[in-house]
């Protein structure tokens, strides 16, 4: 038999530009478990398990950021998923819960990053050893190698293959941009707070065509937390008013449909993504129909048009008329990335899924103050990684 999962409190840092704040890996968790275990109401003592995420520090750096929420003993492990790490500490949360192995688990995201762009993960200077050098080659045999950063390189040649195959615009590109630096201004933790227009992010320094620099996730320092728990721990501690129900949750990792076409948009992740889709709307009994609010992968412009298409918010090609028609922005039918995404927050990659948690907590126990999705009940969140892993998530106020 299974349980209920349910998340009832969350917590996060404000992300910040690398070497901006000085302060280490185990600082940032400390503040996002603390805040995360406040929200709850909820001892660390309680806590059975801790799930850890980061992508950048050594092995069992877990162990050292839980360390300072106290010395209890408890099971702690350690993920790297790629830029999916967060929402997979949340999905061995949930698994624990729902298994009963465990009524209170604790997911904790990191990421103490560099300055500049993002490789294309470990050993991408080697693409022969690299992890990803499978979805390297789908690039370089379409597209040949150019001297942009690898990640930039890979999502904008996806973007060039939208706009080549869908008639897809620079102008629709940007329009993603705007809208995720609009929504940031209301956001006290995001990394930028800037209001950009739709010709500024285009006049802005390219980092691969069509994507510019405003078009694409930053590196950032930061942490966030939640803590997960069963329904019965839910009735013992009367949490009923702070519990959001995780609804249903999937990952997916890559199959021959990242490969076969030979695209850069398949090799990015839209198959993982329309998979993980899929089964999360099964296992919840929602479809996108019933969502309000969505926070979603955006590392790139490219990637919120085609995980439009992946969740089901529009035909596949459409993506681009749809952020244009204002369908994902406050007064739509859908308000996509309330917080600012990736492009706007910020990205430490360990923490990046579990920010995206916190804000649909937040939105749905209508506490996201000038951010707040009116009448918001059903928030859905999308984590992907190339390498590859995709999390959808979706989660309802109970």
């Amino acid at each position: 038999m299974t349980t209920k999962a349910y998340v009832v409190g969350v917590g996060m840092t404000r992300f910040e530009k690398p070497e901006t704040r000085d302060w280490q890996y185990w600082d940032m968790a400390k503040e996002a478990g603390t805040a995360a275990l406040a929200d709850a109401g909820v001892p660390y003592a309680r806590v059975e398990q801790a799930a850890v995420g980061y992508c950048f520090q050594a092995s069992t750096a877990g162990q050292r950021a839980v360390y300072e929420l106290g010395l209890t003993g408890i099971p702690v492990y350690n993920l790297n998923n790629n830029c999916a790490t967060g929402s997979t500490a949340l999905m061995t949360a949930r698994q624990f819960v729902e298994g009963g192995v465990a009524d209170c688990v604790l997911a904790l995201g990191f990421e103490k990053m560099a300055r500049g762009a993002l490789g294309g993960g470990a050993g991408a200077g080697d693409f022969k050893t690299s992890p990803v050098a499978r979805h390297y080659g789908i690039m370089a045999a379409a597209h040949g190698f150019e001297m942009s950063p690898p990640t930039a390189q890979i999502f904008g040649n996806a973007a060039r293959e939208h706009m080549e195959r869908y008639g897809t615009t620079e102008v629709q590109l940007a329009a993603v941009g705007a809208k995720n630096h609009q929504h940031s201004a209301n956001n006290p933790n995001a990394q930028f707070q800037d209001v950009y227009t739709v010709d500024e992010i285009l006049a802005a320094k390219t980092v691969h065509r069509p994507l510019t620099k405003l078009q694409c996730s930053p590196t950032s320092d930061g942490a966030a937390a939640a803590v997960v728990v069963s329904e019965r721990f839910v009735d013992e501690h009367g949490l009923r008013g702070r519990a959001v129900e995780i609804a249903g949750q999937a990952m997916t990792t890559d199959t021959e449909d990242s490969f076969a076409s030979g695209s850069c948009i398949d090799a990015v992740g839209r198959p993982m993504s329309r998979a993980a889709a899929r089964l999360a709307y099964e296992r919840s009994g929602l479809g996108i129909e019933d969502v309000d609010v969505v926070e979603l992968h955006d590392c790139f412009s490219v990637n919120e048009l085609l995980t439009y298409e992946a969740l089901g918010m529009c035909e596949e090609g459409a993506s681009g008329k749809l952020v244009q028609s204002g369908a994902t922005t406050y007064g739509g039918r859908w308000v996509v990335n309330p917080s600012g995404g990736l492009i706007s927050k910020g990205h430490p990659l360990g923490a990046t899924g579990l920010a995206q948690a916190a804000e649909l907590v937040w939105q749905l126990r209508g506490e996201a103050g000038p951010r707040q999705v009116a009448g918001a009940r059903v928030g859905l969140a999308h984590n992907i990684g190339l390498g590859g892993a995709a999390v959808v998530t979706l989660l309802r106020k109970g």
